[in-house]
């Protein structure tokens, strides 16, 4: 059995072993405190030429969106995101668990617009009992979306400005953000994602690390004792250097865009074989997760050999799926999947 369906299968790529045994036996501080965290905190402000970003790791994406969430909102506040947005629909209620409402926005192939920002706060602040309703006060997105597309420069500027104009804090999920930087169509750079939004995120988990993620905060308001928040939302690691180090390994040589691109390659050629066939997407997308429609009969053929993971009911007959490529998926194994859907009976 092939697995498609996520992105975090495997362990991590061999350059983070090697420098994880490599420096085993080292003694450091706990805490990210150690000499390795603070060498890719410069990695990252570097890469994202922001010198004056502060820069936490912490174990996982849910501990990540709910740490943010909870750091930045007061408790009568909440987030807009889009309807298919991870903290609306992947994470149990994490966000909401910690006292902010998730305020969902209709989405279109995975993304919200700066005209529908504008609409729900104007819509807030003219209601005669807008202090009985939660205010939003930060908007999320993720590149890539949910749903595989991304967010072009153009959109996300339209959205930072958006945001600026109505006092909004702007948070960019970046769970998959090898796979977005990666992609053939992006023009969005880390540089960019620091100086349009007030926080965002480097994705480690299922970017060729064990675990971690690297939180990037350019916006002062926003630095200020967020360690505590960390510590109390559970994502603090004890031994700290364990997430640095693993930046550091992604980050040389261009590693992490790198990987992303094995990513979005393998994907497209599962693409190619999909609209050969004549089976249209949910979406398009040029990143790393791919939605299907299949009619039922061909999944169950499918699901002999390969794991997908179920997405929504398009119609009577046909269901969306999602294939999901990483870092680590191999040649031989797109080629497998590309040859059973070209195999398919219509």
């Amino acid at each position: 059995m092939i697995g498609f369906n996520c992105d975090y299968l495997e362990g991590a790529h061999a350059r983070v072993l090697e420098l994880m045994q490599q420096t085993n036996l080292e003694q450091t501080v706990g805490y990210g405190e150690d000499e390795y965290c603070e060498q890719a905190r410069e990695m990252i402000r570097a890469a994202c030429a922001a010198p004056d970003a502060a820069v936490h790791f912490l174990v996982g994406g849910t501990q990540t969106n709910m740490t943010v969430i909870a750091a930045a909102l007061r408790p009568h506040q909440g987030v807009l995101a889009a309807e298919s947005g991870h903290i609306a629909t992947h994470e149990t209620g994490a966000v909401e668990a910690t006292g902010h409402k998730v305020l969902t926005l209709p989405a279109q192939e995975g993304k919200i617009h700066a005209a529908q920002i504008r609409e729900a706060v104007a819509a807030h602040r003219r209601d005669a009992s807008f202090e009985h309703i939660v205010q939003p006060a930060m908007v999320y997105l993720s590149q890539p979306t949910e749903l595989g597309t991304l967010y072009s420069h153009a959109e996300l500027s339209e959205i930072s400005a958006a945001c600026r104009e109505l006092g909004l804090l702007l948070f960019v999920d970046g769970a998959r953000l090898a796979y977005a930087l990666a992609a053939k169509t992006n023009d969005v750079s880390l540089a960019d994602l620091a100086a349009l939004t007030d926080v965002f995120y480097l994705g480690g988990t299922k970017c060729g690390a064990l675990f971690g993620e690297a939180v990037v905060i350019g916006n002062p308001l926003l630095q200020q004792d967020f360690r505590y928040l960390i510590k109390q939302r559970g994502g603090m690691l004890a031994k700290g250097r364990l997430l640095g180090l693993q930046f550091v390994a992604l980050l040389r040589g261009g590693l992490y865009t790198e990987l992303g691109r094995h990513g979005d390659l393998l994907a497209a050629q599962i693409d190619a074989a999909c609209r050969e066939k004549g089976i249209s997407m949910l979406a398009p997308t040029v990143t790393n997760q791919l939605f299907p429609i299949f009619t039922q009969p061909q999944l169950d053929r499918l699901a002999v050999d390969f794991r997908f993971s179920d997405w929504q009911t398009v119609d009577a007959t046909h269901k969306a799926v999602r294939f999901v490529t990483s870092w680590a998926t191999t040649q031989e194994a797109v080629t497998a999947l590309c040859r059973a859907i070209r195999a398919l009976e219509a």
